[in-house]
Formats: C-alpha cells, structure tokens, sequence
C-alpha cells in the first residue's frame, strides 16, 4: 500500500495485523492493547462500536481477538478516520470493520439506538482546560475533551448499547470517580476495576472498567496489571497480552 509523507506502517506482531501511522499525529499507546485484552470476552457473533477509534488500533486487535460479527469504528478527524479505512483495507477486513466519520454527538445519523452489543472507547483522557495546551490540533483532540467529553460518550453509549449490552473503557486512575458517577447517572453499572501500574509498589496510572446496561449493583475489584517489573522489563502478563 502506498503511504503518505510522514506515514509509515508498524508490524504490531499479533496474527499478521499491520498498523498504518502518521509519525506527526497521536501514535497509539499501551492503552489500546490493553483494552483489546480487556475487551476480548466479548462474546461470539456480537456487533461492536469502538468510539474514537483513532486510527483502528482496538478494533483490528479485537477483530483477531474476539469472533466479533461486526465493529463500527467512530472517528471525528477526517484525516485520521481515512488512515483507519486505509488500515482495514490493509488488514483485508473490509467485511467486518467498518469506520464511520462523524462526531459522536451525531452518531443517530448512521446507526439506530438500541443496537449495540458491545461497547469499547478509548477517549481524550484530560478534560479540555487542563493540562498543556500546545499540542497540534490533532494531538489536541485525541488527548483533550475538546470535541466530547466523557460524558457526551457515555450517555450515546447508554442510548446505543441494548439492554445488558457491555461497555468497556480505558482512562486515567486519577478520574474514577467521574466515571463511576457519570456511569450510574445513565444506568451504566460498573461491574469490573482493573487498576493499571507501570511498575509493583507505584500508585496506578490507568483503570480498565467494564459496565452493564441496566445490571444489578455489585463491583468486582480485578487484581492489579503491572506493566514493568523491578528491573524495568515487561511482566509476564504484558508479554502474554502482546503474544510475545
């Protein structure tokens, strides 16, 4: 496939998938390979909507991870949403992934409520007046709530997802109670925490959480994931997640 200037393509070593990047745009990062693992539970056959889906990284990863029947992968950034397309073409999963254009607020233009079995997002972690604000544009909407917010994704989520139908997100420790607050607020009930360190004995960096559409109130607490051990090498459990 012929790239563009400042593009290049990553082998992400997993079942052949290949990853079309713009060395100056918002590069993937951790985060969305430990969401795919998060999210690889869901069961067979189920229809997927991956918000703000970047340039395709989650649902490439959980199009060989899960036995999904269909992912839908929303992108506000036209620029990016065209490399996403482009990484599916190259992938050769033009019959199960397909990306939509379009601002999440927007979304009940190309897909009914109701209609969704799964749910995962990766979004701006910061909300918009905070943190450093000389960012190009495109780093700037993919770290900042300047096009959404968290709560904006949530209530489409809530609105999209079928009864019992599952929402999986990624997001820094440091707004759990946001999330927790928000979810509830749209009848999302957290059912799983998983809390993520970059090393033993340091407070976490990430959560994973999963919530039901109109479950039953209980919350399981999952054991911590550390990425690095003492000496700095990735754990066990992080070569397992990237099949190394």
């Amino acid at each position: 496939m012929e790239l563009n200037e400042n593009e290049r393509i990553d082998d992400l070593q997993y079942k052949g998938l290949k990853l079309i990047q713009d060395k100056n745009g918002f590069c993937f990062g951790v985060d969305s390979v430990l969401l795919s693992d998060f999210a690889k539970e869901i069961k067979p056959n189920r229809v997927v909507m991956d918000i703000g889906t970047g340039t395709g990284i989650v649902g490439l990863l959980l199009c060989k991870k899960a036995n999904l029947h269909k992912i839908y992968g929303v992108e506000i950034q036209t620029q990016v949403a065209q490399i996403a397309k482009r990484n599916v073409e190259l992938n050769h999963l033009e019959n199960k992934f397909e990306i939509i254009n379009c601002d999440i607020n927007q979304i009940f233009k190309f897909l009914q409520p109701n209609s969704i079995d799964s749910i995962v997002t990766n979004p701006p972690y910061k909300k918009a007046n905070t943190g450093v604000r000389n960012e190009a544009e495109k780093q700037m909407i993919s770290r900042h709530e300047v096009k959404c917010t968290l709560e904006d994704i949530i209530e489409k989520s809530a609105k999209l997802l079928k009864d019992k139908g599952e929402f999986y997100m990624v997001h820094r420790a440091e707004r759990l109670v946001d999330i927790m607050c928000t979810l509830r607020k749209y009848r999302l009930e957290p059912k799983n925490i998983r809390f993520v360190h970059a090393k033993p004995n340091e407070k976490p960096n990430l959560i994973l959480v999963k919530a039901i559409k109109y479950a039953n109130p209980f919350l399981k607490i999952d054991k911590p994931l550390v990425i690095y051990d003492e000496n700095g090498n990735y754990t066990q459990e992080i070569n397992q997640i990237y099949a190394r």
